[in-house]
């Protein structure tokens, strides 16, 4: 994968520049090559199609696109570039045509809101379709107002990784290790587990963190709670051997996995969520629960990384 590009999807909106920020910074970091892709408007694509069809050679070749144009000016302003920076015009259908993309990507980044989205809408639908589909990992900047004040900058803050033992796939945890240790950060794990029913009910308990050394119990852990630990440690025995650079931190925590990890949000440089490979259609928007919820309100990027089929290679 270290040959693929980082795609940025823009559209000219403060939210995709906020995203190809995060992409620019994400190449350099990764050494990989940047690709700027865009989405052709209708009414662009609309003239294209007519100029096809008349085959008229007193028409222009190219339509002026100011999206284009603005975002090529803006890269121009940045402190430092990947060696290599690609811009592509894309036609079609916004989630198709960066679904095709992706297809050739280490990761594609994505604003939480297009230009046309309504204020009040956390994610919009465009995103929430590339994440829902895409056969590599999509990174979903959110907009200023839901950022502000998280995150302790572009290389302070961990990479957190929410994780079902016996669910979440190794290509979601490489991830996350990947990310952490290009970072040169730590990972902090995040598992949930039931609450059971009893007279008193546990609120906001905290985080039972234990070191990469190895599994803290001082006897005060609910069972589930040790269970949860050691399930965890021997889940990530295999990355921690391959990434041994990288510091560990894990979290038992009661309750609702989704709230936790929008809590851990704040103080995180990415949050990383597993996807299951759709068995529906590729338009199916089935992305998981957790997912979904931490995608909506996540004060920092989060990346929904898929599980590959059998067989299938990673680009």
């Amino acid at each position: 994968m270290s040959n693929a590009p980082v795609v940025a999807a823009v559209d000219g909106s403060d939210h995709s520049l906020r995203a190809l920020e995060w992409a620019r910074t994400e190449a350099l970091r990764r050494g990989t090559a940047l690709v700027v892709a865009h989405v052709l408007s209708d009414s662009v694509q609309l003239y294209a199609a007519r100029r096809s069809s008349l085959a008229d050679p007193s028409q222009p070749k190219e339509h002026p696109d100011p999206v284009g144009e603005h975002v090529r000016d803006v890269l121009a302003g940045a402190a430092e570039l990947p060696a290599e920076v690609r811009y592509e015009s894309l036609e079609g259908s916004v989630p198709e045509a960066l679904r095709v993309t992706a297809e050739q990507a280490l990761m594609v980044v994505m604003g939480s809101r297009g230009r046309g989205g309504f204020a009040a809408l956390l994610l919009g639908s465009n995103s929430r379709a590339v994440a829902s589909s895409a056969v590599c990992p999509v990174v979903v900047v959110p907009h200023a107002e839901r950022s502000a004040g998280a995150g302790a900058g572009p290389s302070g803050g961990r990479v957190v990784l929410g994780l079902h033992a016996a669910e979440t796939a190794d290509d979601v945890v490489a991830f996350a290790f990947t990310e952490a240790a290009a970072r040169g950060t730590t990972v902090q794990v995040v598992s949930a587990y039931a609450i059971p029913p009893a007279p008193v009910m546990v609120v906001d308990a905290p985080f039972q963190v234990i070191p990469p050394e190895g599994l803290a119990d001082d006897g005060n852990a609910v069972p589930a709670e040790r269970e949860m630990l050691r399930s965890q440690t021997e889940r990530l025995a295999p990355f921690r051997a391959r990434w041994p650079q990288v510091p560990v931190e894990q979290a038992a925590v009661p309750g609702d996995a989704a709230e936790r990890l929008v809590t851990a949000s704040r103080s995180a440089d990415l949050v990383v969520v597993g996807r299951h490979h759709p068995r529906r259609s590729v338009g199916s928007l089935m992305i998981g629960s957790v997912a979904h919820a931490v995608l909506h309100h996540a004060h920092g990027p989060v990346a929904v990384v898929p599980t590959l089929p059998d067989g299938e290679d990673a680009p």
